[in-house]
């Protein structure tokens, strides 16, 4: 879903830019919450995943591809606000190897952080409240939010563009092959993201943001001390 330029008006644009910029001032305050001495590696680890999955397209239909965008993936390992920074890092990154416009940053970063993380996070949390909070709930909850973030996106794109697309596609048109492709693509985008948020829940729950408060850190092996020591 990387847009490049020229595909927006110069309002759009800017708007875009400063909805992207209030999100990443938001995240920086709170991520402050939600990182620590053991989950700020995690978050690196998790921006250097989502810049490589990235790079990785998979079929979808006859003629198109899709890829992960990361959102549901880095809200849920990290937290909403550290996710929303590590999606932006990665966009920022990549603008400069030209997958994704320079004057279209603020509009990626709306798009694939902001809405991405936001849905995603929310669809998540929402499920896990139903759910018991187990390793099956965890990965459905997780495979959900990721599917549902992706055309929800796309939908944000719709709207955008018909407020200040520079080209005149017929609203229903753009409409229908967003959300057609984007479903196929938000499928994968599950499938990536509960296996690896299961992955990580099965060895270290406590690593995991979305679990934080229903799992214990494994407990530390202690040698027994002989008699008289």
């Amino acid at each position: 879903m990387h847009v490049p330029d020229g595909f927006f008006d110069a309002p759009v644009s800017i708007g875009a830019g400063v909805v992207a910029a209030a999100g990443i001032g938001v995240a920086l305050r709170g991520a402050r919450a939600e990182l620590d001495d053991r989950t700020a590696p995690l978050a690196g680890l998790t921006a250097a995943f989502v810049f490589a999955a990235q790079m990785i397209n998979f079929p979808v239909a006859a003629g198109t591809s899709g890829h992960l965008m990361g959102g549901a993936l880095a809200a849920i390992l990290v937290g909403p606000y550290t996710g929303l920074l590590c999606v932006s890092v990665v966009l920022l990154v990549q603008m400069f190897f030209a997958d994704g416009g320079v004057t279209a940053y603020g509009i990626n970063v709306t798009l694939m952080a902001v809405t991405g993380v936001l849905v995603a996070y929310g669809v998540f949390r929402l499920v896990t409240k139903v759910l018991p909070a187990n390793r099956p709930a965890v990965t459905g909850a997780s495979f959900l939010a990721a599917a549902v973030s992706v055309p929800a996106s796309a939908l944000v794109f719709v709207v955008l563009y018909a407020i200040g697309g520079t080209a005149d596609i017929p609203l229903g048109t753009l409409t229908t092959a967003m959300l057609g492709v984007h479903v196929l693509i938000g499928l994968g985008e599950g499938l990536i993201t509960a296996v690896t948020v299961g992955s990580v829940a099965a060895v270290r729950p406590d690593l995991v943001y979305g679990l934080r408060g229903t799992v214990r850190r494994p407990l530390e092996v202690r040698t027994a001390q002989p008699s008289g020591a």
